[in-house]
């Protein structure tokens, strides 16, 4: 009878060490609010950990926040329709893309002044991202189908337009001289070599609808949200699809803390966690309550906050005609930044 116990009980240790049991995740919740006021217009924000700043898309300007303080400590201004920053910190230098400009502001982010004359780009730049390896800029330009190379040193185009086949939406980099972007209604992914300014590699990612946000992490996995309360986990390297975990509606921003990805779901005013429940599955874990609207994300990953930009909205518009009321007006000066936290 030990004998038969014993084998038991080895048994049941490899099949612990084989299957590890999968620790809770951790409690993320609002933990506060960071007053920016102002008209209630913005698309992404970018974190820069290292130096605790917030940078906020904000209509016709851009806002930037002391993380350690949550205060706005200085505006970039004349950056229209601007979508998204870019952070350069081994150049010192910052980028905003102007959509309504076609254009690229570039600002020191120390002083937080502008540098020189706008870059153009594409028509109407949204993503912008920083390539580490070649230090170079890509704007991802949603109504010209494009992408614009910028080096990042010298502010010259090195290739006014690669052509991506249909429209950009987020962009992330690996840190290996690759990049990636959603293609909005192609439901694809792009993979651009940054050196040559190409595209090296596309993949699908069906069965999403309408891919906005895209996350990386560590392990080179990609998290796109999509239009169909559905977000893609695909692997780049081998063009594979590995899980496509439930999120909320109208997603427009994903980021990653801590081994988990968060779709912003501004449709439901929530936030979805997506974990790696055991080896090579994904599933939403929990979901965190926001507030409606709040649809884009920027994650701190040392401090563990992420940071979701919002407004507060008047009553609803009433039903007319047979068609269902609309979302109210955003009120006046009540744009903020929803702070979330554990």
């Amino acid at each position: 009878m030990k004998s038969i116990l014993t084998m038991v009980f080895a048994a049941a240790m490899l099949v612990a060490a084989v299957f590890p049991a999968v620790a809770a995740p951790p409690v993320y919740k609002v933990i506060g609010h960071i007053k920016i006021g102002g008209a209630g217009n913005w698309d992404y924000v970018y974190v820069d950990s290292a130096n605790h700043r917030l940078y906020v898309s904000h209509g016709t300007q851009t806002e930037v926040v002391d993380t350690s303080t949550d205060k706005v400590i200085a505006t970039i201004p004349d950056t229209n329709g601007v979508h998204g920053i870019a952070i350069a910190a081994d150049l010192g230098k910052g980028f905003t893309s102007d959509g309504r400009d076609n254009a690229v502001t570039v600002f020191d982010i120390k002083t937080n002044k502008v540098l020189g004359e706008k870059i153009k780009t594409g028509t109407n730049p949204d993503s912008i991202i920083y390539e580490p390896v070649t230090h170079r800029v890509f704007t991802f330009n949603g109504r010209s189908g494009d992408s614009t190379a910028i080096d990042a040193k010298t502010g010259s185009v090195i290739t006014a337009s690669i052509p991506l086949n249909g429209k950009p939406e987020f962009a992330q980099v690996d840190g290996k001289g690759n990049v990636y972007a959603n293609i909005e209604d192609k439901n694809e992914i792009v993979v651009l070599d940054a050196k040559n300014s190409l595209v090296s590699k596309r993949y699908s990612i069906a069965p999403c609808d309408g891919p906005s946000g895209l996350t990386i992490s560590p392990k080179n996995i990609l998290f796109s949200v999509c239009g169909n309360h559905m977000a893609i986990v695909s692997d780049p390297a081998a063009g594979k699809v590995l899980a496509t975990p439930m999120i909320g509606a109208n997603p427009d921003g994903v980021a990653f803390d801590d081994g988990y990805a968060f779709s912003a779901n501004g449709g439901d005013g929530n936030i979805s966690m997506i974990g790696e429940t055991s080896p090579g599955k994904y599933e939403t874990v929990a979901t965190i309550g926001t507030t409606r609207g709040a649809r884009t994300i920027g994650s701190d990953q040392k401090a563990h906050k992420l940071y979701l930009p919002a407004a507060e909205y008047g009553p609803p518009t009433p039903a007319k005609d047979g068609k269902k009321g609309g979302r109210g007006a955003v009120l006046p000066d009540s744009f903020q930044i929803v702070v979330v936290g554990r």
